[in-house]
């Protein structure tokens, strides 16, 4: 058997990725966190399929759940919202595996700073303006942040922010980049992205608090950097005339068909 750790995406049930999907619809049992996975991702278990909440269960209650799949040589489809690369809480399931000699593969899922971008139509990465972008959170109950990660370090840098599991301690996010991007910045609150009740909240670093308000506390996507509705960027190099290519050396016009 094995263990099948699914990103699930972000929200939208359609977001699944096909291998995902039918990695569910050949698993016996499926373990979920329902407080973050929609239930039409489980449309595709299959007919007679063991499904389990996971949300209020322990570690060892997962492990458990999984141990006795491993026993009887059933799949298991262990499914978290967004991608398992960031915030999934897989690392330390899969230490146990391997301890216990289970053996698990990891298929990706769309990560919610991805259907942030999306849903706002932008590109978090413009020429002139921002070449990278920085994954970050504040501290949390459950995480405390490594010294030196913190948000005036990346912000020195001047990337595009995505700061998850912080919309509650947004008033401390704002003092820590006022003083690096300025009042002005443009800000951009995605709370549940892609799910039917999403909600979109653009403003600027001065303005935002009072936006959100208190409304919003949690399940929500704070992006910061000049690359959101920027519109006074240069094009990129990759399709200018005079760029040669691997693909279409320069001087090479693109040939339609008539």
């Amino acid at each position: 058997m094995t263990v099948h750790f699914i990103g699930a995406g972000p929200g939208a049930p359609d977001l699944l990725t096909l291998r995902g999907r039918d990695l569910i619809a050949a698993s016996p049992v499926c373990l979920y966190a329902g407080s973050l996975v929609p239930e039409g991702v489980l449309a595709h278990c299959p007919p007679g399929c063991r499904i389990v909440n996971t949300a209020g269960l322990s570690l060892d209650a997962i492990i458990a759940e999984i141990a006795a799949a491993h026993g009887q040589g059933l799949d298991v489809a262990r499914l978290h919202s967004g991608d398992l690369s960031v915030w999934s809480a897989m690392g330390e399931q899969l230490r146990r595996l391997r301890d216990l000699g289970i053996p698990y593969d990891v298929t990706p899922g769309v990560p919610s700073f991805a259907a942030s971008a999306a849903a706002l139509g932008v590109e978090l990465t413009l020429p002139g303006l921002a070449q990278s972008v920085v994954l970050t959170r504040t501290n949390g109950r459950a995480s405390a942040m490594p010294e030196g990660e913190t948000l005036a370090a990346f912000a020195a840098t001047g990337a595009t922010l995505a700061i998850h599991l912080s919309i509650h301690a947004l008033g401390q996010v704002v003092a820590a980049l006022v003083p690096f991007y300025g009042a002005a910045c443009p800000v951009a609150v995605v709370w549940r992205a892609t799910w039917p009740d999403q909600r979109i909240l653009r403003a600027t670093l001065a303005t935002i608090e009072a936006e959100v308000g208190s409304e919003i506390d949690r399940t929500a996507l704070i992006l910061v950097g000049k690359a959101l509705g920027a519109e006074g960027f240069d094009d990129s190099r990759l399709y200018a005339d005079d760029y040669d290519r691997r693909y279409r050396p320069r001087g090479t016009e693109p040939r339609f068909p008539e």
